[in-house]
């Protein structure tokens, strides 16, 4: 196992998608889908609807942190905020097309609004603990969204550019809201930072898991699957095939690791196959902003 210890370089890929009717989640709605399909698109979909209020929270969660921290990592942190907001700018296009799709999607955005106000309910360095494990989350996702595309995606996700390059901007910045943490708890022992940041990710993993399930259960109902045979599905799905838990299961137990780092794992290759299949895809990237070496 490769490790980097630090965060690399991040850059800032300010990149649009679905416009100009690229994206049609109403026309895939009326195609005949497997249940695979169907299951898959409404994951995703649960996940989308949660990113735009869940990312300005990590970025608020952040920002609170930021003074007095190490100049390096005050760039990161910049930079990592310019990436966040990229990515709820693109997934709030993504939400209004499931709306335009036919999709409920108010109840969700309601239920996603109290669930984040409960964390800001909660003290600063909580709300930055909680980022930090929803991170980890997003960077495990991230990480096998781009090792295995065809085994998480479905055909049913046509928006297969929007998440790959949200994946490799969140594996890119996947230990700032981590070393946030540390610089923040520096006057902490080792052994409180651990039980602190263990605590945190349980909590945390039961709260994601229950509620993104909800929500694409909700999703799957708009949908026709309903009942223990949307449960079960779901379940299919997430554990089974493709089995996106049950494939990132190892990343979230080295998370209770004494001393973890996200970087303990490097994954730039991914990032740097990422970058090189866009650039050989033919499309231009007038704005990007590469971190200061």
């Amino acid at each position: 196992m490769t490790t980097a210890t630090t965060t690399p370089p991040i850059t800032v890929r300010d990149r649009r998608f679905g416009r100009n009717g690229s994206r049609d989640l109403a026309v895939q709605r009326g195609k005949a889908r497997s249940t695979t399909d169907i299951v898959g698109t409404a994951f995703f979909t649960a996940l989308s609807l949660s990113f735009p209020r869940g990312e300005a929270m990590f970025i608020e969660a952040v920002k609170a942190h930021r003074e007095g921290t190490p100049e390096r990592l005050r760039e990161e942190i910049r930079l990592f905020i310019r990436q966040e907001v990229n990515h709820s700018r693109e997934h709030l296009v993504f939400n209004r097309m499931a709306a335009e799709a036919g999709y409920d999607t108010a109840t969700i955005d309601a239920r996603v609004e109290r669930l984040v106000q409960q964390v800001y309910d909660q003290p600063a360095i909580v709300q930055l603990a909680i980022t930090m494990a929803l991170e980890h989350f997003t960077a495990m996702f991230a990480h096998e969204f781009l090792a295995n595309p065809d085994s998480i995606a479905t055909d049913a996700m046509e928006d297969r550019a929007l998440w790959l390059w949200h994946a490799a901007e969140e594996i890119e910045h996947k230990g700032v809201a981590y070393d946030t943490w540390l610089h923040a708890t520096r006057d902490w022992s080792a052994f409180k930072r651990w039980s602190v940041r263990s605590l945190i990710m349980l909590r945390t993993s039961v709260r994601f898991l229950k509620n993104r399930s909800q929500d694409a259960l909700a999703l799957l109902e708009q949908d026709g699957l309903t009942g223990w045979r949307a449960k079960a599905a779901l379940l299919r799905y997430l554990v089974a095939r493709p089995g996106l838990l049950r494939r990132v299961f190892p990343a979230w137990l080295a998370f209770f690791r004494p001393g973890f780092h996200p970087w303990d794992v490097d994954d730039r290759a991914l990032i740097a196959g990422y970058d090189e299949g866009f650039a050989r895809s033919g499309f231009a990237d007038a704005r990007m902003e590469p971190a200061a070496s």
